[in-house]
């Protein structure tokens, strides 16, 4: 699963994790990423989505449909 948000387009950072003594190592910072079944009205069936903690935070202020509009305009496929 690529880690990588369809409602905030949250996607991984990188850097380096540092050691006591200070040495540096490349290294990967990944949005949680969830797989998450939402029931769209508006469609009228169930949708899986793949979104990070706060992409599930926006649906619930938001509303499913509303973010699911907003995916489908940038043309992601669901």
């Amino acid at each position: 699963m690529a880690a990588h948000c369809q409602v905030t387009g949250a996607e991984p950072g990188f850097g380096h994790s540092i050691s006591h003594s200070h040495r540096r190592n490349k290294r990967r910072f990944d949005p949680n990423i969830q797989k998450k079944r939402y029931w769209v009205p508006s469609l009228r069936r169930n949708v899986t989505l793949q979104v990070s903690a706060r992409g599930i935070k926006t649906i619930d202020v938001r509303g499913i449909d509303a973010v699911v509009a907003d995916v489908l305009a940038r043309g992601v496929k669901l």
